[in-house]
């Protein structure tokens, strides 16, 4: 299952690396891939068993210190 979410505040591959390791340490997540627009709002994909709690996606990205903006499960 992908979900997709959007970023907001990332501005370089340091912001992905960050962003990336968060939500990969979350439970069922299989793979993380990310399409930075630097200064604007990034997408992250989001691939997992099962579907994840988006909740728990935006504390996840909140703790790389950026803002989750919108999800598409």
């Amino acid at each position: 299952m992908n979900t997709t979410v959007s970023i907001t505040g990332m501005t370089c591959g340091h912001c992905v690396a960050s962003v990336t390791e968060e939500l990969e340490a979350l439970d069922g997540v299989q793979s993380v891939a990310i399409d930075l627009t630097k200064g604007g709002t990034s997408t992250a994909t989001i691939t997992s068993a099962a579907g994840i709690d988006p909740d728990r996606i935006r504390e996840a990205v909140a703790e790389a210190g950026y803002t989750m903006a919108d999800v598409d499960a």
